[in-house]
């Protein structure tokens, strides 16, 4: 399954932006997709993943409550919302597929996209 990440750039803090991860294989549909993201000298950290039927979510603390994923099986995508962005936001936003159960554990994920960044100003 090959990721394609787009939708990320330069926002000031408390704004919003839509992240998308896009698949062309047709078998999208059965992998949970994870959403990590990596700072410059940090971990990746997990941020949110979303079932493949698209009923499951699950979201790190840190981010429930302003982040949104959704996803649309038809289009081979899934969107992250971003609102209220706070500078310790920014980082390098990796989608990636699991297949059927998601995970908070990178390591469990078998497709990496190649990333999109999110730069926040304060």
């Amino acid at each position: 399954v090959q990721l394609v990440e787009s939708g990320g750039g330069l926002v000031q803090a408390g704004g919003s932006l839509r992240l998308s991860c896009a698949a062309s294989d047709p078998t999208f549909s059965s992998y949970s997709i994870g959403w990590f993201r990596q700072a410059p000298g940090k971990e990746r950290e997990f941020v949110v993943f979303i079932g493949w039927r698209g009923m499951t979510t699950y979201y790190a603390d840190s981010v429930k409550d302003r982040f949104t994923i959704s996803r649309d099986n038809a289009k081979n995508t899934v969107y992250l919302q971003m609102n209220s962005l706070k500078p310790g936001d920014a980082a390098v936003y990796y989608c990636a597929a699991k297949y059927v159960s998601g995970s908070v554990g990178p390591e469990e994920y078998d497709f990496w996209g190649q990333g999109t960044q999110v730069t926040v100003s304060s």
